[in-house]
Formats: C-alpha cells, sequence, structure tokens
C-alpha cells in the first residue's frame, strides 16, 4: 500500500450452505478468535469486515457470512524494511443445521511489492457505509446498562436488524429492539458485564451498525443527546 502497510486477507470457502460469523455474531452466534503470536516483524494487523448478512437458523438470528468470506487483514510492519512472517491460529464457529467449531492455521509471508488481488478489492468495496450523528442515552440497570441509540436515517428495506458494540471483549450485548418512525430509527440493548453491576461506558468507543437486505451504515461513537 501507499503507506507501506501490506493488504492481505483470509480466504475462507464453505461448503454450500454453511455459515460462519462476524465479528459480533449475535446471541446465537460463535465470534472468531485470533491468535498471531509466533508471527515475526508484526506490529499490528487491522481487519476490514465486509458487510455481513443476518441470517434466521431455527428462529434466532445471527449475523455473518454464507459459502465463503474473504477477510482483508491491513498488516503492519514493526520494520518496513524487513518481510512479516505471519503466523495465525484461528477459531472460529461454522454451521448449517448445527454448529460446530473450528480451529485453522495460516502461515505466510510478505515481503516487496505485491500485486492487487480482485477478490480483495472486491471485499473492500463492500464494507459498511460510515455514518455520523448517532446520539444515546445510557442509563444503568440492575445488572448493568441499556443504551438506547438514535440516528436519522433513511430505511435500508425490511427487517432492519441493530448490533452494537463495545471496546470491552467481556461486555455481553443482548439482541437490540429497533423501531423506526419515518427517517429516525430508535434501537436498544442491554448491556451486561460478567460482575453483573452497572459500569462506565465509553460513548466513543461504541459501534452501532444497522443491516438490511445486503445494506450496511456503520455509526462510531455515540453523543449525549
Amino acid at each position: 500500500m501507499a503507506d507501506g502497510h501490506y493488504m492481505a486477507a483470509l480466504d475462507l470457502n464453505l461448503a454450500p450452505a454453511w455459515k460462519t460469523y462476524w465479528r459480533a455474531p449475535g446471541e446465537a452466534g460463535i465470534p472468531p478468535v485470533f491468535d498471531w503470536a509466533g508471527s515475526a516483524n508484526l506490529k499490528s494487523v487491522r481487519f476490514h469486515w465486509p458487510s455481513p448478512q443476518v441470517i434466521d437458523l431455527n428462529g434466532m438470528k445471527s449475523i455473518g457470512y454464507l459459502n465463503d468470506l474473504v477477510l482483508p487483514v491491513e498488516v503492519v510492519a514493526q520494520d518496513p524494511t524487513q518481510p512479516v512472517t505471519l503466523s495465525l491460529n484461528m477459531d472460529l464457529g461454522i454451521c448449517h443445521d448445527i454448529c460446530m467449531p473450528a480451529h485453522l492455521t495460516f502461515a505466510a509471508i510478505l515481503q516487496g511489492d505485491g500485486v492487487k488481488d480482485s477478490r480483495i478489492v472486491a471485499a473492500l468495496a463492500n464494507l459498511p457505509k460510515q455514518a455520523q450523528g448517532a446520539t444515546c442515552k445510557i442509563e444503568p440497570i440492575a445488572d448493568g446498562l441499556r443504551v438506547q441509540a438514535t440516528v436519522n436515517l433513511p430505511s435500508l428495506g425490511a427487517d432492519e436488524t441493530v448490533v452494537f458494540e463495545t471496546n470491552d471483549p467481556q461486555v455481553w450485548v443482548a439482541e437490540a429492539q429497533t423501531a423506526r418512525q419515518g427517517g429516525v430509527l430508535t434501537s436498544a440493548a442491554d448491556l451486561v458485564l460478567p460482575s453483573g453491576v452497572p459500569f462506565t461506558l465509553d460513548r466513543s468507543a461504541v459501534i452501532m451498525t444497522v443491516l438490511a437486505q445486503g445494506n450496511a451504515v456503520e455509526y462510531r461513537g455515540c453523543a449525549a443527546p
């Protein structure tokens, strides 16, 4: 890339009608876990998640990808003049009529100039659209917090689904309850820590993603109304 970073990707091919999960898989999903231990000259990685689908399995909603996933990974070297040796252990869930865990290993050496890969270009073109202007009311509940977000957003289509994320992987996020009045979308979800008590929430780290009919809009940060 022009800034000296590499753009690689994980290319996952599943059997027909099988699925795997997005970074926030919903209450019925299994979140992927990535372990880069064993890599050399690796400063950081950043995933660029393509827009996922809302998948209904046995009456339960999950968020993920059917059949295949090309997941772009932006790689930054500690020393840009030297190759980056990648070693990745990945745990993920895959589902058809039943769900099961899977373990994958990847290895690659990145060095020198690369060439554009059409699959990575297509995946990067399918990222959620970025938007601003989300406001949130946050109130304590018996075992955590409830966040209620409001955005001005034209309808993305039928069956809009909202997913909330925080910067703390220990926070359990309930399925959001969403309503629309014209161009205003309101959605609320409970956030719970294992301790089961209210906690401090970093508003700037709240991510709200609206999904519907192949469309996705992402809001990062949630200001007070």
